[in-house]
């Protein structure tokens, strides 16, 4: 048990931080659960705000965050990815000749 009262405060303060975070982190996973069990657009990205908030708020790390974005948005584009062929080259316009000058 703290002793001094600064570090009775400081007990208080990281009990408080605690609740919130564990909180954050929760709505996070069952979030990430969601999105990767229905595969759908909707959940998905709502566990992207959700990483992203967390991260914002350092209940997770940046890194962390990026790691669930980039799994996420795996499933995200593998559903609705649609290549075009590359077969033909844009066209580029041909500027006129300007007369020679002697």
């Amino acid at each position: 048990m703290p002793v001094t009262k600064t570090a009775k405060r400081a007990l208080r303060g990281s009990t408080r931080k605690l609740a919130v975070n564990k909180n954050i982190i929760k709505r996070l996973e069952l979030a990430v659960r969601q999105a990767k069990k229905t595969k759908s657009r909707d959940k998905i990205l709502t566990a992207i705000s959700l990483a992203d908030r967390a991260a914002k708020k350092r209940s997770i790390h940046k890194n962390k965050a990026a790691r669930i974005k980039s799994s996420l948005s795996k499933l995200f584009s593998g559903k609705t990815s649609a290549k075009k062929p590359s077969g033909s080259k844009p066209k580029s316009k041909k500027v006129p000749n300007s007369p020679k000058r002697k």
